[in-house]
């Protein structure tokens, strides 16, 4: 048997998909699974040791989603806490531990050090974690199964990940109490595809989800979400990197929802790219529920743009909201500021632009994480080489780790970026900011001002008022008195 524990304790809650494929895969497979939910376990240890008292599974599987909240200032760290649980099964049971996941995928190898894990799963882990168990019943040769982590001899040893193509998951989503998760955190999570081949310098996905695109079949989506509506689930987040990429995809996914009549049963979000976007998208979109987009923008300075390795303009970017708009969907921009030959004039132009182009809301993150293997991670290593080490901004003691949050703000935004970044708004509700330090909190539990969904108290009060949707949309419309 298998045990899965969903270790993820953000609020709002957020249901772990992936346990709900993995559980669909090892279930096709012939072996008994069973969960054990922290997310909603008010004692999490207490959870654990109770859970163990009569049940001793062959392999324990933990999902890890974070390793950080990925927002500075707040900068909380997550690995430590799984540690902390790791510990806590091995007081209670012998059997091995595996972790799996995108927080986990990203810092495989320095996770299952850090943490003692038995075996990681780098990559997708339906089929990996099924082979796993495979070898641990016969042979023990893990150097088979894909995308593991493990420890042999006094070192750990890895397989390269696991990105099967083409991928085949589930349909039934039936493990998970998914409604507990939609009346709770507000909406629920699916796939249309896995996998980024966009070659931007801070984001982490390709190293999670792989470089190749990897897409579904349509009709096995409609499926999916025919199960979750049965289950009484009728707004949905794509979880997707970016929906539109490719296009044909996208264009076939809404096709196919139209066509089972799901479009008016359903309002769903995703996050997508600038470009390629049109109008016979965004109908398409529209007709099969799309009541919301989250633009990866980044900034609307030219240089920055070029800087990140975006492949859209500032026209684009217009052009986009206006089609959004026209076609009622809501639209949200991500913009992401003080990157490498960020200034006080990029920011303000970028700012200024916004505001021209007038999406429903922005939010203003400020602070660049830094991954290993990313471009990012490589523009600051080449700084610190060279002694410099004014943009680089963390929370934690000793030598830069970046397992740990680590975060890039250009120095050319002078000592306050946060004073100058919210100046620059001057308090346009169209935008979420970002928060400072106000004697020892951060703004986001003053005021709800910015968009940190992490504890965030606004929000999840109105979750449990009845509000759906994606989270920036809950909190757009909080703002705006709806």
């Amino acid at each position: 048997m298998l045990t899965l524990i969903n270790t993820n304790r953000m609020v709002p809650v957020i249901g772990p998909i992936g346990l709900d494929y993995i559980a669909g895969s090892v279930s096709q497979s012939g072996i008994d699974a069973e969960l054990i939910d922290l997310a909603f376990a008010e004692e999490p240890s207490e959870a654990i040791r109770g859970y163990f008292s009569n049940q001793q599974p062959e392999l324990v599987g933990l999902s890890f989603r974070n390793a950080d909240d990925c927002f500075w200032p707040s900068a909380d760290w997550f690995v430590g806490g799984l540690k902390e649980t790791i510990e806590t099964i091995r007081s209670v049971t012998e059997a091995p531990v595996v972790v799996g996941g995108v927080g986990f995928s990203i810092f495989a190898k320095e996770i299952v050090e850090y943490t003692g894990a038995d075996f990681g799963i780098r990559g997708d882990g339906e089929t990996a974690i099924v082979e796993l168990i495979q070898q641990l019943r016969e042979g023990r040769k893990f150097s088979e199964v894909p995308g593991l982590i493990w420890r042999e001899d006094g070192r750990i040893r890895s397989n390269p990940a696991a990105w099967p193509s083409p991928i085949r998951l589930g349909t039934g989503r039936d493990f998970v109490d998914n409604l507990s998760y939609f009346k709770k955190g507000g909406q629920c999570g699916l796939e249309t595809k896995r996998g980024c081949n966009r070659r931007c310098i801070y984001c982490a996905d390709p190293l999670a989800k792989g470089s190749e695109l990897r897409l579904r079949e349509p009709s096995e989506v409609a499926d999916e979400i025919q199960s979750l509506l049965s289950q009484g689930i009728d707004v949905l987040h794509f979880c997707d990197s970016e929906f539109n990429i490719p296009r044909s995809h996208a264009a076939a996914i809404c096709d196919e929802l139209k066509r089972c009549g799901l479009g008016k049963r359903i309002r769903w979000y995703a996050y997508m790219s600038v470009t390629p976007f049109d109008e016979e998208l965004a109908s398409k979109m529209a007709q099969a529920g799309c009541a919301g987009v989250d633009f990866t923008g980044d900034s609307g300075s030219p240089a920055m743009l070029q800087t990140y390795r975006q492949q859209h303009n500032k026209d684009d970017l217009a052009c986009a909201v206006r089609i959004c708009q026209a076609n009622d969907i809501v639209v949200m921009i991500d913009l992401l500021l003080g990157g490498p030959g960020e200034t006080p004039q990029t920011v303000q132009e970028t700012i200024d632009f916004i505001k021209k182009i007038n999406p429903e809301c922005a939010g203003a993150a400020l602070g660049v994480r830094i991954y290993p293997g990313t471009g990012m991670g490589e523009i600051a290593a080449q700084e610190l080489r060279k002694g410099k080490d004014s943009n680089i901004r963390r929370k934690y003691e000793g030598a830069i780790d970046l397992l740990k949050p680590t975060f890039y703000i250009s120095d050319a935004l002078g000592e306050r970026p946060t004073e100058l970044v919210r100046d620059l708004i001057g308090g346009d509700e169209r935008f979420f900011e970002p928060a400072v330090e106000v004697e020892g909190e951060t703004t986001e539990e003053v005021d709800g001002s910015n968009y940190n969904y992490n504890e965030n108290l606004p929000l999840i009060k109105a979750i449990e008022n009845g509000a759906r949707g994606a989270y920036w949309d809950i909190l757009r419309q909080l703002r705006k008195g709806q």
